[in-house]
C-alpha cells in the first residue's frame, strides 16, 4: 500500500514510492498476517524464491544452498522437498519467514507473526525473533501478544485508529492510560 500521507526513506533514499519488488531489492522484508506461500510449489521452493527474488540475487545451486541455510535457520531444513500444503500453521509461518529472511532483508517487519499460536509454538516463535534481533537485525512487528512484546521490544510506538497514541519501553505504553483506555476501555483506565 502507498501512504496517504507523508514518505518513507530508508538509508536517506525515498522508498515508498517504489513497487514492493523493489524495496524487497532496497533491502525489506515481511511476513504476512495471513501467510502467504506458494501453494503449488514445496517448502525448498518457496524459500529458494526468497533468495531469487530477494535483496541479493541467488540463483541454481547457490540458491538451493542459500534456501536449506535458511530452512535449518527456522528448523525445517529436514521437511524440504514437504508440500507447503501438508504443513502445520506454525510450520507454514516459519515457511514464510525463511521465505523473507532468504532475501536477506536489513529489516523485518513481521505483522503479527505470533497470532494464533498455541503456547508451545509462541515460545518457538519468540525464541526464533530473539535470535534474528539478537544477530543485529532490525525488526519492526505488529504484535497484539502481550508476553511477546515484553520479551522481544525495546521500543514500541502503540497506534489506534491510525494514529501514535503512545511511544516508549513496552512497560511504560503499557501502563499508559491513554492505550489503556484505547484497548481495554474508560473503566480500567
Amino acid at each position: 500500500f502507498k501512504p496517504s500521507e507523508g514518505r518513507i526513506s530508508m538509508k536517506g533514499r525515498i522508498i515508498s514510492d517504489l513497487p514492493a519488488q523493489r524495496i524487497a531489492r532496497e533491502g525489506v522484508g515481511r511476513t504476512f498476517q495471513l501467510v502467504r506461500l506458494l501453494p503449488g510449489l514445496s517448502v525448498l521452493e518457496n524459500v529458494k524464491a526468497g533468495a531469487v527474488f530477494g535483496h541479493r540475487k541467488r540463483w541454481g545451486r547457490e540458491a538451493d544452498d542459500f534456501a536449506h541455510d535458511m530452512l535449518d535457520r527456522v528448523g525445517l531444513d529436514a521437511m524440504s522437498h514437504a508440500p507447503v500444503s501438508s504443513l502445520t500453521y506454525i510450520d507454514q509461518k516459519r515457511v514464510e519467514l525463511a521465505r523473507t529472511l532468504a532475501g536477506e532483508p536489513e529489516i523485518l517487519l513481521l505483522d503479527e507473526w505470533l497470532a494464533g499460536l498455541n503456547p508451545t509454538e509462541l515460545e518457538t516463535g519468540v525464541e526464533l525473533i530473539h535470535a534474528l534481533r539478537d544477530e543485529g537485525r532490525t525488526v519492526v512487528m505488529v504484535e497484539h501478544v502481550m508476553d511477546a512484546i515484553r520479551s522481544l521490544c525495546d521500543r514500541c510506538v502503540v497506534m489506534s485508529s491510525g494514529a501514535k497514541i503512545a511511544e516508549g519501553s513496552p512497560d511504560e505504553v503499557l501502563s499508559n492510560r491513554e492505550v489503556i483506555r484505547a484497548y481495554l476501555g474508560d473503566d480500567d483506565a
